[in-house]
């Protein structure tokens, strides 16, 4: 059975921005960048984990409460259900690959415990 897949592939929220550049029923790719200053929301996803690539500029990663400082060509993994985030403290866009892998990649799959700006899960 083919997975249901987001209709947006591209989306400029308030801390950058995020391009998809593949979709496929069995993992999804995406192009983030996050503005200087700014960070995503705390989050976790149950339906699927994330391989991240920094390929631009350097990143503060926390997984479960834990950071972990990422540059160029440095890479993490975020399991499935683990709260984690990005964060750029750095005065340069900070750009890495997503890879996505699961059962399921839709945005409605963030829960988020923490965020900037306003949009929390209830």
């Amino acid at each position: 059975m083919k997975k249901p897949k987001s209709d947006e592939k591209s989306v400029n929220p308030p801390w950058g921005s995020w391009e998809v550049l593949l979709d496929e029923p069995t993992y999804k790719v995406k192009r983030i960048t996050v503005l200087p200053g700014n960070r995503l929301s705390y989050q976790k996803h149950f339906r699927r984990r994330e391989h991240w690539m920094v390929v631009e500029g350097k990143g503060v990663v926390t997984i479960d409460d834990k950071e972990i400082h990422l540059k160029k060509g440095e890479t993490i993994d975020i399991p499935q259900e683990a709260a984690h985030r990005i964060a750029n403290n750095d005065d340069e866009n900070l750009t890495f690959i997503e890879i996505q892998q699961g059962e399921y990649f839709g945005e409605d799959d963030i829960i988020r415990l923490e965020d900037d700006y306003g949009r929390a899960s209830a």
